[in-house]
């Protein structure tokens, strides 16, 4: 959300949907509550999505769980979660709900179905990198993948926040729902170093060495400073980084 291309596409699909007024809304409400009403739904339904796709995506991926199988899935979860949802949204909107078990199997079913290709969609676009066609061989680290479009740059350095890692790369940094060494496990070809137990960096994003104590300090060339850990300090006297 806090991705202007992220709140401006959400603006626009809620204003689009408001002004052609599907599934009754266009007969049921005016126009500006009708674009509020959509602009709601859409921002709900993508951030359930998203949410499903931060917490279930890496754990079906760690069971090596098929693509198929993984897309049928996340579907499936996202359509349920956002077919509660909507149905709350047309409850305070409305005051209905589906009248019936035949009319709320549709309705689900139609939520579930459309998160199902939704997430089809979005995976492969996902994995077929801005720039590059399809079947085009790609070197880069597999844990830049998992980040957004627009922060796909030469990886830096990888630290432990919690639960998550946060990415750094030339174009910014992102956090993602992994451990550190499943994502360690996914930056090769980039030379690099676990400095830390909670920090990993690329070789050649090091712009600067100094000696903190019996530890040390790393500089990367975006300013970040990474700590080194007592026991990794041999380590970079061999790398010639210190």
């Amino acid at each position: 959300m806090g991705d202007r291309r992220v709140l401006a596409g959400l603006a626009g699909v809620g204003a689009i949907l408001g002004i052609a007024g599907p599934f009754g809304t266009g007969a049921s409400m005016i126009l500006l509550p009708r674009i509020l009403y959509w602009t709601t739904v859409a921002a709900v339904t993508w951030s359930i999505g998203v949410l499903v796709s931060l917490s279930l995506g890496p754990m079906l991926e760690r069971r090596g769980t098929g693509l198929p199988l993984r897309i049928l899935t996340l579907g499936l979860v996202t359509g349920l979660a956002i077919s509660g949802a909507v149905m709350a949204i047309n409850a305070a909107a409305f005051g209905t709900l589906p009248s019936g078990p035949a009319e709320l199997a549709e309705f689900v079913l139609t939520l579930v179905a459309i998160a199902i290709l939704v997430t089809a969609l979005g995976t492969i676009l996902d994995r077929q990198p801005e720039g590059r066609e399809a079947g085009a061989e790609d070197d880069s680290p597999p844990v830049l993948a998992r980040l957004p479009v627009e922060k796909r740059g030469r990886l830096l350095a990888l630290s432990a926040e919690d639960h998550y890692v946060r990415v750094r790369t030339d174009r910014g940094d992102h956090m993602i729902l992994m451990r550190l060494a499943d994502a360690i496990a996914e930056t090769a070809p980039e030379p690099g170093l676990q400095v830390h137990r909670s920090h990993w960096i690329a070789r050649d994003a090091v712009h600067a060495a100094r000696r903190h104590g019996d530890r040390a300090i790393l500089t990367l060339a975006t300013g970040e400073e990474i700590p080194v850990s007592r026991a990794n300090v041999p380590q970079l006297r061999t790398e010639g980084l210190l």
